[in-house]
């Protein structure tokens, strides 16, 4: 057998972090209509324009669901699907692995939190 072709295997070259990024992005415009005017408010800026934010919440469970695709893609991309790399590639080392765990639990965290808005926000606003 030939070294070359057995010992290599061959990277697929995707990362995580685009289903991450995404899902984040999702979550954020997902919460836009509910956490966006309590933020602006929080910030002092003010203005009958900001109930014009509200026009996105007919759109909420769709940004809710591409939040869900999104985040169950990294899952998948993250637990499921096996680490095919070379020796010297980045994905080769497990610390990377790990830490690319790391910042999808805190993503799907910070997701879950701005997702869920609605139901506690109203212990912000008296």
């Amino acid at each position: 057998m030939d070294e070359n072709n057995s010992a290599q295997i061959t990277t697929s070259g995707k990362s995580p972090s685009g289903s991450l990024i995404a899902g984040v992005f999702a979550g954020v415009t997902a919460s836009a209509c509910c956490l966006g005017p309590l933020v602006l408010l929080m910030l002092g800026i003010s203005g009958s324009w900001i109930s014009n934010l509200t026009a996105l919440e007919p759109y909420r469970p769709v940004f809710i669901g591409v939040a869900l695709v999104f985040l169950g893609l990294a899952f998948r991309r993250l637990y499921l699907v096996p680490q095919s790399c070379t020796g010297d590639a980045p994905c080769a080392a497990p610390d990377n692995l790990r830490k690319q765990r790391i910042i999808f639990w805190l993503v799907t965290g910070v997701v879950t939190l701005m997702v869920a808005f609605p139901w506690y926000g109203s212990l912000f606003i008296k």
